[in-house]
């Protein structure tokens, strides 16, 4: 008599449960995937946009602290004159650098003129110039934010002598407030006339 064995396979209730525990284990899988995915993505927008408000402290701080005099606010914006390059004592286009804020305070950039243009400028006509009349180069600091406000110690310009920038960014949807504050070192006072409101063309 022969010894006959019957290989035994999957029932179907067993095919069943094995593709009910693939399919949890799949989506255990895609869940955890999509999750990690997502906390990258936050992380590096918060990564650039804490990058961004580092990189707009840095040449903020840098400007203002070395500049001659902060000029005015013209339409809203920080005129400054960073440097009397050609020695002449006056304000020259190519001299003079912009913090904008947008009208609706949204963002921060400089405007920054080219250097071959070296027209001279009036302290007093600074709160009238347009940029649009001039070819401009802009730098961005911070595109994205809100908020955008301006102080200005011990007095408005140009006696101003520390300015600080708050505005508020939202990070992973939270809206976290930050502030630039910079000293001027070199204040050019001397260089304005008894009423503070021009520029002599020397400190004698």
């Amino acid at each position: 008599m022969r010894d006959v064995r019957y290989k035994r396979g999957f029932t179907l209730v067993e095919l069943l449960l094995a593709l009910i525990v693939t399919g949890i284990i799949l989506a255990a899988v895609t869940t955890l995937a999509f999750a990690v995915g997502a906390a990258n993505d936050t992380t590096d927008d918060t990564s650039q946009k804490q990058s961004q408000v580092r990189y707009a402290t840095l040449r903020i701080s840098e400007l203002i602290r070395h500049c001659k005099l902060i000029c005015g606010t013209p339409s809203g914006e920080i005129a400054i004159w960073r440097a009397d390059n050609n020695g002449d004592g006056q304000i020259n286009i190519n001299e003079l650098v912009y913090i904008e804020r947008g009208a609706g305070g949204d963002y921060l950039r400089l405007c920054e003129f080219p250097s071959s243009d070296t027209t001279p400028v009036e302290l007093s006509d600074i709160s009238t110039l347009s940029t649009s009349d001039y070819i401009v180069t802009y730098v961005p600091l911070v595109p994205q934010c809100s908020n955008v406000e301006f102080g200005f110690l011990p007095e408005l310009p140009p006696q101003s002598r520390f300015v600080s920038i708050s505005f508020d960014v939202v990070e992973n949807d939270i809206v976290r407030q930050y502030q630039i504050s910079a000293a001027l070192r070199g204040w050019a006072g001397n260089l304005l006339n008894g009423s503070g409101d021009n520029i002599v063309s020397d400190d004698d």
